[in-house]
């Protein structure tokens, strides 16, 4: 009877990952917060919006929107 060994489990290379686009958005306060990194940099911004209509405040026209 022949006996057969069998190679051990080789390890196959993993393929190159790379970061695409990662970010976060935050609410508080009637504010948003928003920032994305990507492999070319990172960007962000921060927009008010008014407590009563939820719009921007350059684009409220109700009252809760005075500042």
């Amino acid at each position: 009877m022949a006996e057969f060994a069998m190679p051990a489990a080789t390890r196959s290379d993993q393929p190159e990952r790379r970061l695409i686009a990662v970010g976060t958005i935050t609410r508080r306060d009637g504010r948003t917060t928003t920032v994305r990194a990507t492999e070319t940099g990172v960007t962000g911004s921060i927009t008010s919006r008014c407590p009563v209509c939820r719009r921007t405040f350059e684009d409220c026209t109700c009252t809760g929107g005075a500042r």
